[in-house]
């Protein structure tokens, strides 16, 4: 996902906001409060940003969540020091405009490994506004068995004719991943979005060879039935880490499909044991909110 696309959501007013969490009640999106030092920003754009947060939140930070999309907000805990914004960060001196206007003691940077964009545009407003900055970083898996192709180019060179090939990559990279396999047949499965299905569309493939759902933590069942109804050969996903890669890794060894992994960029950050460790705790934060 590229910046201009992260950051191009409306403006979402923190007072007035509701936002219905997974358990369909509704929890007030605060305005600001704490002072700065007891305050993180995480920006998450990776699945482990709920499970980040209900550590923080655990540890007694006042903490502000910033995601895509309304439905990403609804994975996110009711809590009494917790805050989410949906967009519209900007970039370049927006982006610091946004930053400067809610002090903190760090913006931890937990968006997606290939977002290389948001990671470069964050790490020049942070460092022009003296932001202390943390980046968490995605434990990379073993490739087993699976091919790791350098970009999307290196899938040329893979002997693919006659072969279907599953592309799991996003709505973003379809067109570069179509123009450049050799496979006789392609299928897709994509996030549920109107603005993926019409890519996917636009593009040619035909709607029986389309899935659009969100991928579940554990359960991987409905994956692995299309892979058999569509008679695929070969899967084409990103090495993004966590469990969405592992999954693929364990529903093509199942299958007996080939695993095909598009390299993560190169990057470095803290786990997220490490990150924890670096954070720690802040003072009389819980006792600030329970008192709002």
């Amino acid at each position: 996902m590229g910046v201009s696309d992260f950051w191009s959501f409306q403006h979402f007013h923190f007072q007035q906001a509701l936002i219905h969490n997974k358990n369909a009640t509704v929890a007030f999106i605060l305005p600001q409060s704490g002072t700065s030092h007891q305050r993180l920003w995480l920006l998450s754009g990776t699945g482990e940003g709920p499970y980040l947060a209900n550590h923080l939140l655990g540890k007694g930070w006042h903490l502000r969540v910033s995601v895509v999309s309304a439905a990403a907000a609804r994975v996110y805990p009711s809590h009494p020091c917790l805050e989410i914004k949906i967009g519209a960060l900007g970039a370049g001196e927006k982006l610091k405009a946004a930053i400067s206007s809610w002090p903190c003691r760090w913006v931890i940077d937990a968006t997606h490994p290939f977002a290389r964009e948001i990671h470069q545009e964050l790490n020049q407003a942070c460092s022009d506004l003296q932001q202390p900055l943390l980046r968490y970083w995605r434990p990379e898996l073993a490739p087993g068995k699976a091919k790791l192709l350098p970009n999307i180019v290196a899938l040329n060179n893979e002997s693919l004719e006659g072969k279907v090939l599953l592309l799991a990559l996003g709505a973003r990279e379809l067109s570069k991943a179509l123009q450049h396999s050799r496979a006789s047949d392609h299928c897709v499965r994509l996030l549920p979005s109107p603005k993926a299905l019409q890519t996917a569309l636009r593009l040619g493939l035909p709607a029986n060879k389309i899935a659009c759902l969100k991928p579940h933590q554990s359960k991987w069942a409905v994956e692995a039935a299309l892979c058999r109804q569509w008679g695929c050969h070969g899967v084409l996903t990103r090495q993004s880490g966590g469990c969405n890669e592992a999954h693929w890794h364990e529903l093509c060894e199942a299958l007996n499909l080939q695993l095909l992994l598009l390299s993560r960029p190169a990057g470095a950050g803290l786990n997220s044991k490490e990150l924890m460790a670096q954070i720690g705790h802040p003072k009389n934060c819980l006792e600030l909110c329970k008192n709002e």
